[in-house]
């Protein structure tokens, strides 16, 4: 457990440091905004308690909501992502057959799995923050053709993540 432990707040502050020192002035022109943060989120065990996940989640958008200015935006979306995860893998996980696996890593679930998981993660945190962040309906199109090129180009830096530290599962 203690193992676990430090590779998660190891894994915590390398993900915002590099979200808030490197991709945060990153994005093609405002439409495709990169956050690899959440893959923090994506990577928690399966076994974490909901409430400790929904803590862990707000804090870590509550971090990078103090390094962007957005007032609780990044904590809200990272909230709802926390709640879709959950659903998701209570979907997916106990059906598929994966009650052993400590953890949602590529190596572990498999290519198919992952991609599908990082994709509809990102797709609602994306949708969450960028919806608030526009909060107007003259800018839906704007918003959803942001919300859909961000979260492909957030799922293209996890699966780039991953794929380089990537392990491959022993049976």
């Amino acid at each position: 457990m203690g193992r676990a432990l430090i590779i998660n707040i190891i894994r915590f502050v390398l993900l915002i440091a590099i979200q808030v020192f490197l991709l945060k002035n990153t994005g093609f022109y405002n439409i495709s905004v990169p956050y690899l943060y959440i893959l923090f989120i994506l990577l928690l065990p399966f076994n974490i308690p909901n409430a400790l996940l929904f803590l862990l989640a707000f804090i870590s958008g509550l971090t990078v909501d103090v390094f962007y200015d957005t007032l609780g935006l990044h904590a809200l979306a990272c909230s709802v992502m926390a709640f879709v995860r959950i659903l998701f893998i209570s979907v997916t996980v106990h059906r598929d057959g994966f009650d052993n696996e400590p953890e949602p890593r590529l190596g572990i679930m498999g290519f198919r799995w992952f991609l599908f998981y990082a994709i509809i993660l990102a797709f609602s945190h994306h949708l969450v923050l960028f919806t608030f962040e526009a909060f107007r309906i003259s800018e839906f199109a704007y918003t959803l053709i942001r919300v859909l090129l961000s979260a492909l180009l957030s799922t293209f830096l996890i699966l780039v993540t991953e794929f380089v530290f990537y392990r491959k599962k022993v049976r």
